[in-house]
């Protein structure tokens, strides 16, 4: 058996946003995180696999998940407000908002999820409203630009300053979309993990999830590398995502897990360039992936 479900709630009153932005995100009075210092942001986790009573909890100051949204934000975009639009060099698609979330073009797929329809889709459910250009991204309409020249020609054009404003004024709900993608991730790993492991994978998230910072190495890496579930996301049979991570991992103490998880992260990591088509040239990125997840133990 393994969890069919993890509720995410959010105890709030009133909200600053992510970066203490001048304009709300979105009209209604949710917010993503609770009433300055003392509020909380919990994740409930329905851990059925180890017992029908058996209940976990991330439960995160503001002041940790504001620092957990900047960090991502520094880690993909270098804190940037013209690094949420881009298309790195030797890349199929867009990458992003705080996330570096995939947009593909028309009548291309790459072996990687496309994460940003279903973000524009979770921000249009919470009540933002959407910029013209993806009002029909929930129907399927692709990236509109179908490289990255044609991407890089359109950096200072009305339609990528609309999305890059559209971008800034919601970096709340981005955040909010990352936890929403970790508390997604658990039961989805468990179901693509062998029988044997899943006991282990689900223990490893727990001992994360009880501190902060373990809490920045999953929301982090699984929105950096993503589950791991899917069998695209593999090089000879190996992935690279979090389910591959935890996997690695044998530990008993919340006090050591993230260190664990940053050198488990970084082996397969290493074997992911090791094991890429040479044609990817992924040993250019090695150093920097491996400084991101060295970043979570304080390395």
């Amino acid at each position: 058996m393994f969890p069919r479900r993890i509720c995410l709630r959010f105890v709030a009153a009133e909200s600053r946003t992510l970066m203490d932005k001048c304009r709300p995100s979105r009209k209604q009075r949710y917010r993503l995180f609770g009433h300055r210092d003392y509020a909380i942001a919990s994740i409930a986790i329905g851990m059925i696999a180890l017992g029908p009573n058996n209940v976990g909890a991330i439960t995160l100051s503001h002041s940790d998940a504001l620092k957990i949204g900047k960090r991502v934000w520094q880690n993909e975009c270098n804190g940037t407000i013209s690094g949420l639009t881009a298309w790195n060099k030797g890349e199929d698609f867009a990458s992003l908002g705080v996330g570096h979330f995939i947009w593909y073009p028309m009548g291309r797929r790459g072996p990687f999820e496309e994460s940003f329809p279903k973000l524009v889709s979770f921000i249009s459910n919470r009540g933002a409203k959407l910029p013209t250009m993806l009002l029909g991204v929930g129907r399927g309409q692709p990236c509109p630009w179908n490289s990255r020249i044609e991407f890089l020609r359109a950096e200072q054009t009305p339609e990528m300053n609309q999305l890059r404003r559209f971008l800034v004024d919601t970096i709340d709900l981005q955040a909010e979309f990352l936890v929403a993608r970790l508390e997604a991730a658990l039961p989805k790993m468990l179901a693509e993990a062998a029988p044997a492991d899943r006991t282990n994978v689900q223990q490893q998230f727990e001992l994360l999830s009880k501190t902060p910072q373990g809490c920045y190495a999953l929301v982090d890496y699984v929105n950096f590398k993503g589950e791991g579930v899917l069998a695209t996301e593999r090089y000879h049979g190996q992935g690279w995502g979090l389910l591959q991570v935890l996997e690695a991992m044998h530990g008993n103490s919340d006090a050591d897990a993230v260190d664990k998880f940053a050198r488990a992260a970084s082996a397969v990591l290493t074997r992911r360039v090791q094991n890429a088509p040479p044609e990817r040239h992924e040993s250019q990125w090695l150093t920097g992936w491996l400084r991101r997840v060295n970043s979570y133990s304080g390395g």
